[in-house]
């Protein structure tokens, strides 16, 4: 009787270890961290040499105007945004009063309006021979004025601004965003040309 106790006792005392085994085992298995060996894995960052070039093109298709940005850019995702910024500051009159009765001093109050370019990029990722990236590209200037206008008319700002993923042949000019110019029948367009960094 002891005997048999004794093996019941035994008995007991193993049951929560086999529960707690078969439990181990019914568990999911963690997710593994990575190792050396996995981010050894990781693509290796490569370096562009990116040419921008944003046109203007008259009615009959050729360009006009044109003017060109550069700076290199990196596949590496932990690289920050890559930012070029152009541009001036255009006064334009708020408001205008004299300060004597002869109105010899008159004080006049300006805000200044930025016009320029600005072109940022990030993302920068290789698919087969071809550059993928997220670009965004603002572009104002000053409206033409006419030779009938009043000397004191205030300026007019065009503006074009264009924003997306956009795929680019490596070593290949492409035109990444076009849109028609708001005074003529002309076009506005942004050419990128990606040439890899040995």
């Amino acid at each position: 009787m002891q005997k048999t106790s004794a093996i019941c006792s035994v008995l007991l005392l193993l049951l929560p270890l086999g529960n707690a085994a078969a439990q181990d085992a019914a568990k999911p298995q963690e997710a593994v961290k990575p190792t050396e060996a996995s981010k050894a894995q990781e693509p290796p960052a490569h370096y562009y040499h990116l040419d921008f070039l944003l046109q203007e093109l008259g009615v009959d298709g050729k360009p006009v105007n044109s003017r060109s940005y550069t700076t290199i850019l990196s596949t590496d995702p932990r690289d920050p945004y890559m930012s070029i910024r152009t541009g001036s500051r255009v006064p334009v009159v708020t408001s205008a009063k004299q300060t004597d009765p002869a109105g010899e001093r008159p004080e006049t109050q300006y805000q200044y309006l930025n016009v320029g370019v600005t072109i940022g990029a990030r993302g920068a990722r290789e698919i087969g021979t071809q550059l993928a990236i997220h670009l965004n590209a603002d572009e104002s200037r000053l409206a033409p004025v006419s030779p009938a206008a009043p000397a004191a008319v205030d300026p007019v700002i065009r503006q074009n601004s264009w924003e997306a993923i956009v795929l680019i042949p490596i070593g290949k000019p492409t035109i990444v965003f076009s849109s028609d110019t708001l005074e003529s029948k002309g076009r506005t367009q942004l050419v990128v040309t990606a040439i890899p960094l040995q």
